[in-house]
């Protein structure tokens, strides 16, 4: 049968980059690899010939050869010795590393050590109110989760002793599979489906977990949440999350944070805002006012003659930084409460005052913006 032409089987032409021809090859063999087509002869045949096209043209000097004498020019045939995947693997990782189907098709390269199971990830929602949140707060909470099965082990058998080793995969918890290719024998391993993988089979189960070698239990689970967490931030507590069935690492309990709304006073980041209102009278004779924050209430003194729009500071009594960068403060608004309603002898009051040169409105802006002196100075 005559040989196809190499540039042909790989779809590019004579000029093309090494990456190019990379690509290509790589394309190919992802489609018609023995392990995504098994018992498939004729893709079996597409990949052996993709790949010898590939190792004579990705090779400049045989390249060279092949443009100039064609196919008797280069001896392409691979040694037919056994294979092992691992050494395949290491000679054309650089061909594959950018193919996102190279692990599902070809798989990751094993380790001698099998993986160990991690178990389910748990959630739960913690509310905290600004006092809370400003200090942080250490706590314990009841967390339904699958722990250990102590009377088996975790191993799911009885007294955890009725087990054996799986005689189908001889304890490994794999099965490999020989595949015949131009490269030589690549071999694959696949879980066990005798053992799911565990390399060992239960003769008797647990009493306990019914062969699960976990238990759903309650418990007491300690949170330390640092200061200045926001709503929905979520925070992760190691290995406090489910059990995996028939042993291995738990899961992590992930800890939702919800911020319970003040009813006065408001977070903006580390800063807390208040709203005050006062009366007429005390905007411009001034009082000493009790107001709320999150230590409790504390008293503060209104000037004489404050305007509505100021902003007073409470400094440091806002929330601590989740960073440890200092405490914010407290802001209160002020804004003057203008009676509504006046009787009679109110009337006659403010009508006497109504004329006086010091309840007409001035604008007093004592303070310049940098900008309004730059104006006036030119």
């Amino acid at each position: 049968m005559k040989k196809r032409d190499y540039y042909e089987i790989l779809g590019i032409d004579k000029n093309s980059k090494t990456s190019e021809i990379k690509k290509a090859y790589r394309r190919i063999a992802i489609k018609y690899h023995p392990d995504k087509n098994p018992n498939n002869p004729a893709a079996e045949d597409k990949f052996k010939e993709a790949s010898e096209a590939y190792e004579v043209l990705s090779n400049n000097e045989k390249k060279e050869q092949y443009d100039q004498f064609g196919h008797s020019g280069v001896n392409s045939r691979f040694n037919s010795q056994n294979i092992n995947v691992e050494d395949i693997f290491s000679q054309f990782s650089d061909i594959f590393e950018e193919s996102e189907g190279f692990d599902s098709f070809f798989g990751k390269r094993k380790s001698n050590k099998r993986s160990i199971k991690k178990g389910e990830n748990l959630r739960i929602k913690i509310k905290m109110n600004l006092k809370e949140i400003a200090y942080g707060i250490e706590k314990k909470v009841k967390v339904k989760r699958y722990g250990n099965c102590d009377p088996c082990k975790n191993n799911g058998s009885k007294n955890g002793n009725e087990i054996k080793k799986c005689k189908k995969c001889n304890g490994a918890g794999e099965m490999q599979k020989v595949s015949n290719t131009i490269l030589g024998q690549i071999i694959t391993s696949s879980k066990c489906r005798t053992c799911l993988g565990k390399g060992k089979i239960i003769i008797k189960y647990c009493t306990s977990c019914k062969g699960e070698g976990r238990l759903l239990k309650e418990e007491l689970v300690y949170l330390k949440i640092p200061s200045g967490v926001n709503s929905n931030m979520q925070l992760s507590i190691s290995e406090k999350g489910n059990m995996p069935i028939r042993g291995g690492v738990p899961g992590d309990l992930l800890v939702l944070i919800e911020e319970e709304e003040h009813k006065v006073l408001k977070r903006e980041e580390n800063n807390i805002t208040y709203k005050l209102y006062i009366s007429f009278v005390d905007a411009i004779l001034g009082n000493t006012i009790e107001i709320p924050t999150i230590d409790g209430n504390t008293k503060i003194k209104i000037s004489s003659g404050i305007q509505s729009g100021k902003i007073l500071k409470l400094k440091g009594k806002g929330i601590k930084d989740i960073n440890g960068y200092g405490r914010g403060d407290q802001k209160i608004h002020i804004n003057i409460w203008t009676p509504q309603k006046l009787n009679k002898e109110e009337k006659n009051i403010f009508e006497l005052l109504k004329n006086s040169e010091n309840f007409k409105p001035k604008y007093t802006n004592k303070r310049k913006s940098l900008f309004e002196k730059i104006k006036t100075f030119f």
